[in-house]
């Protein structure tokens, strides 16, 4: 399903009371800890502008402007001897474990004060337990096939939650379980997101973690001879601190952890994006980020990002090459500004994201 403009008939349209399920490792709040939690605060917000009643159940410290309800976060009480089972998992999942199910508990007693839930999480519970809600549940597809979320897919014989997929590349990865997945690519503010000037610089940015291949980004710009600004999270302390610190210096740097607006300005200032997944990225919000920014995309083509990157706004090379990313960078560089901007307004916006899922949404509450 693709997004089109607001129409008067869906302005029109009752409103709808949503629940939606949001991450309980991180909270919705900036500096976001990843794509998932910027997506869930653009999307929260997008559908209150619209008059929707969106309650999110969120992590703790989570934006308290969204409407949350926090998870229930609790230490659970295991005994020692349960502790020293072989199948004692981690706490902090066994932590999200208890949340997602008292969650689930609670929505599915007694009438409901919502008309459908939306599980933006990415755990299995909210599909296992879907049959047991008195309104409609639908999931989002963030991510490859996940073992739980497929088994919990296999729990009745007709799973009665409804899918969308963040794009026709992940759709088509969940296509042997879920056959008809409705597209929904993620959508940025293009007004929080606004087009920059360019520089020289080139910049990567996102959850530094080995699936994000930061080295080869850092590889691929030594190799053009540009300068390389680095911004995100450290996800993987071990990774960080083995192949990026080392490598830090005049020419490659760490600009930090950055809220939205200073990241805009960093990508706005920047002549490129390299972008080096590692892994077959979902969706790459990245992409979209940068080119609202005006900023083109030099990256690897792997996953979804074929389906976002087109000639016009980017550049894209074989998967693990940083000498084929380095020799793609000038002719990346050269692209127009004023065409990545239009490409992320077209088809990387918060409207059309928001028009979407309203229209599914109505589907699957009729």
């Amino acid at each position: 399903m693709t997004g089109g403009r607001h129409t008067p008939s869906q302005r029109s349209a009752a409103p709808l009371r949503i629940a939606l399920i949001a991450s309980a490792r991180h909270p919705i709040t900036e500096p976001f800890a990843g794509g998932l939690e910027a997506h869930t605060w653009t999307l929260s917000t997008a559908l209150r502008a619209r008059d929707h009643e969106v309650t999110v159940f969120a992590g703790p410290g989570s934006d308290p402007g969204l409407g949350v309800v926090e998870l229930p976060l609790r230490p659970a009480r295991i005994s020692e001897s349960a502790c020293r089972d072989t199948s004692m998992v981690a706490v902090p999942w066994l932590e999200e474990h208890h949340a997602y199910l008292q969650l689930m508990l609670e929505l599915a007693r007694g009438p409901s004060q919502y008309d459908l839930v939306h599980n933006n999480s990415l755990n299995y519970l909210p599909v296992a337990m879907a049959s047991a809600l008195p309104v409609p549940v639908v999931t989002t597809l963030h991510t490859p096939p996940t073992p739980w979320i497929e088994s919990a897919i296999q729990m009745a014989p007709h799973c009665p939650v409804r899918f969308s997929a963040v794009s026709a590349h992940t759709a088509a990865a969940w296509r042997h379980i879920v056959p008809a997945a409705t597209v929904v690519h993620n959508g940025i503010d293009t007004r929080r997101w606004k087009s920059g000037p360019g520089g020289d610089d080139l910049v990567w940015s996102g959850r530094i973690v080995p699936e994000k291949g930061t080295h080869l980004a850092i590889e691929a710009a030594e190799l053009s001879g540009r300068k390389l600004r680095i911004a995100g999270p450290v996800g993987d302390t071990g990774y960080f601190e083995a192949y990026v610190r080392p490598r830090l210096g005049r020419t490659i740097t760490y600009e930090g952890h950055l809220h939205q607006s200073a990241l805009c300005e960093l990508v706005g200032s920047s002549a490129a994006a390299v972008v080096t997944p590692c892994w077959d990225e979902p969706y790459g919000l990245v992409v979209a980020e940068a080119l609202a920014c005006g900023t083109p995309v030099c990256g690897f083509a792997r996953g979804a990002l074929p389906e976002i990157v087109t000639p016009a706004c980017g550049r894209l090379v074989e998967p693990g090459d940083s000498t084929a990313l380095a020799k793609a960078v000038e002719s990346t560089i050269g692209l127009s500004r004023a065409d990545a901007r239009r490409h992320a307004e077209a088809c990387c916006s918060m409207e059309a994201m928001t028009d979407s899922y309203e229209q599914f949404y109505r589907s699957v509450s009729a």
